[in-house]
């Protein structure tokens, strides 16, 4: 069974950073487009960042802040936050599928197959 499980949420003040990650089990990490999404209270989840065969998308709203990596070694996926505003307060989560496509930010949806539980970010002002 796919697992993914993140961690590393949590308050921050605006202008800081934090990584959150993604365990993954279950399956072959390379094999996979993996993506980081998020979803902030009353909105709905949207892409963050996604990977997929070694190249990274990232969200207009994101793009020179955040970055993407994974640890094959690991089977871990992360999402360095840098600069942190308060519009990126959310709950974060991580997700895979094996056969979902991306080849630009705007195929790093919602679709995938594999969702972990959500870790929350919060971004004071």
């Amino acid at each position: 069974e796919v697992q993914l499980v993140e961690s590393g949420g949590g308050l921050v003040p605006a202008g800081g950073s934090l990584r959150v990650s993604c365990a993954a089990s279950g399956f072959t990490f390379d094999d996979y487009t993996i993506g980081w999404f998020r979803q902030a209270p009353g909105k709905e989840r949207e892409g963050v960042s996604c990977i997929n065969s070694g190249i990274t998308y990232y969200a207009d709203s994101v793009k020179g802040r955040f970055t993407i990596s994974g640890d094959n070694a690991k089977n871990t996926l992360y999402l360095q936050m840098n600069n942190l505003k308060p519009e990126d307060t959310a709950v974060y989560y991580c997700a895979a599928d094996p056969d979902v496509v991306v080849n630009s930010i705007g195929h790093c949806t919602a679709d995938f197959g594999s969702w972990g539980q959500g870790t929350q970010v919060t971004v004071s002002s």
